[in-house]
């Protein structure tokens, strides 16, 4: 059998294919993921995604599972609990950060009747679909990244810088960013048409 044609990024490790087959680029308008994968795209700044993706179950663990009630509730002292974790990105600034756009985002989310309606109106509610033939052609950031980033700072996120917020975008299908020759390009295009996704 034919070896399925992915994006290059992903290579050959099970954990980063399995990512790029069944997530990124999978349109998600479920506020926990949503807030999940904010705080992932926030620690990974500066390191590799595989990196975060291998660390992934052990954040989810140590941020009582990416529940933004509690992690709001996070004090000086369970913070610095975390900084002798060694399984997670030990990196004060970024565990500051986590606390910090929990409760940012609960304030949005109340705001917006949704994390996702609001997240989601930066793109008029619909992936933006590209069709690039190679990854060269990717861009790091966008229009729509830079309006997000100035908003989201505005309302008292940190850590999510234009590049941050277009790596977002990516992982939840806000931007199809598979290269046209990718065997998921396809399938996520079909599921950035379907209507009942949108907010």
């Amino acid at each position: 059998m034919q070896e399925a044609v992915r994006c290059e990024w992903c290579g050959s490790d099970p954990l980063y294919v399995a990512y790029h087959d069944h997530e990124w680029g999978v349109p998600s308008h479920d506020d926990a993921h949503l807030f999940e994968m904010l705080i992932l795209e926030g620690q990974q700044a500066g390191l590799s995604w595989i990196t975060i993706l291998k660390k992934r179950e052990n954040f989810r663990e140590a941020l009582d599972g990416f529940d933004p009630e509690r992690i709001a509730r996070f004090t000086p002292a369970r913070i610095e609990k975390l900084m002798g974790n060694a399984g997670i990105i030990r990196n004060r600034l970024k565990l500051n950060a986590a606390v910090k756009n929990a409760r940012a985002f609960l304030d949005a989310q109340d705001a917006f009747d949704g994390f996702d309606r609001y997240l989601w109106s930066f793109v008029d509610g619909r992936p933006i679909q590209h069709g690039f033939k190679s990854m060269k052609e990717l861009p790091a950031t966008s229009p729509e990244a830079d309006t997000m980033s100035r908003a989201l700072k505005q309302r008292g996120f940190t850590f999510v810088g234009p590049t941050i917020c277009y790596a977002f975008m990516q992982s939840v299908g806000m931007v199809n960013d598979h290269v046209h020759d990718c065997h998921r390009y396809a399938a996520i295009c079909a599921l950035g048409n379907t209507p009942d996704l949108a907010p």
